[in-house]
């Protein structure tokens, strides 16, 4: 086991269609993987202390980035609505580890005269995600 930097990130998307193969996502600099399970408080009369109950775990993803005039990043997954194929690397050092799932996505853009023009896009699952690795 070891701690790991964050610069051999990557996040790859199949970008052109739900069918395409997925690609990396150009210029992204961050993103971050959720993955909570519901709670529902379940306490009865003499509990001791408040009880839960778990449901369905949530996956959600969030990812920053600057725009590429060139590439249509996930403005065209947002344009669709159709689900794509989702891997986040934490390093690409070691591909064999990741998370996959297939998720819908949103994107936004951020213009600013003051800076660089950014990107935020968000996904959620259209299927189940899974470690591997």
């Amino acid at each position: 086991m070891a701690r790991i930097a964050g610069k051999n990130g990557a996040l790859y998307v199949g970008l052109a269609s739900s069918t395409a193969a997925a690609e990396a996502v150009a210029y992204v600099k961050s993103f971050d993987f959720s993955a909570v399970q519901t709670s529902y408080e379940a306490t009865a009369f003499g509990d001791t202390n408040k009880t839960y109950v778990v449901g369905l775990p949530d996956a959600q993803m969030k990812v920053a980035g600057f725009y590429d005039n060139a590439t249509v990043q996930t403005y065209t997954a947002a344009s669709d609505g159709q689900a794509r194929k989702t891997y986040l690397y934490p390093s690409t050092n070691n591909t064999g580890q990741y998370w996959y799932g297939t998720a819908f996505w949103d994107f936004d853009v951020n213009v600013d005269v003051g800076g660089v023009v950014s990107i935020s896009a968000s996904g959620v699952p259209a299927s189940g995600f899974t470690k591997v690795g």
